[in-house]
């Protein structure tokens, strides 16, 4: 059976800074970037689609290589996403590389970096989730509970009933991905003090 600490180590913020993190944000500074800003439409995909290809190959296929007209694609796809969150679109991309405007090209980038850092933690985080407990398991999502309820119980409030774990084995994703992200942020408190 799998145990809760080393479920808990694999998704130690640390753990996945050193595995993931940090080979993705070197990934980005080793990208030349000859310029802040792009002529016209077709050098904005060029850019964005070699700068894809770059970091795919470097930390998410070790290597492996797709063609420049994906790349292009799942870079645009990228921007235009991040740009919706801000009530934009991908010709605000494109305005903002041209222009220079709000970190041009430069940020760009790095929004393509950290969603493709972001996918990657996710798969990360999910694969520790199934290499721990199946997810057709229920009498292992059932025994991760228990251990988990046995050890940080008391500090969950007294509505919790630690006495019955398949009561929250269902969501026990959920539960211990909360419980991590609320240490993460505690510790992000006393880091800054």
């Amino acid at each position: 059976m799998a145990s809760i600490d080393s479920l808990l180590d694999e998704l130690d913020e640390r753990m996945i800074a050193e595995r993931i993190g940090i080979p993705h944000d070197e990934a980005r500074m080793r990208f030349p970037l000859k310029s802040n800003t792009v002529r016209d439409f077709d050098e904005f995909g060029d850019v964005v689609g070699r700068y894809y290809e770059h970091h795919f190959a470097a930390c998410v296929s070790s290597g492996g290589r797709l063609s420049h007209a994906e790349a292009r694609g799942r870079a645009k796809e990228i921007l235009e996403r991040e740009y919706r969150r801000r009530n934009g679109d991908i010709v605000s991309a494109y305005n903002d590389a041209h222009a220079g405007t709000n970190g041009g090209l430069r940020i760009l980038l790095d929004l393509i970096a950290d969603a493709l850092k972001a996918e990657t933690v996710e798969r990360y985080i999910r694969d520790a989730f199934h290499r721990h407990v199946a997810p057709n398991a229920w009498e292992q999502k059932v025994d991760i509970m228990r251990q988990f309820l046995s050890r940080f119980g008391p500090q969950l409030g007294p509505t919790i009933d630690v006495s019955r774990p398949e009561r929250y084995a269902r969501e026990h994703e959920e539960l211990i991905r909360a419980f991590v992200r609320a240490l993460q942020q505690t510790s992000l408190v006393f880091r800054r003090l």
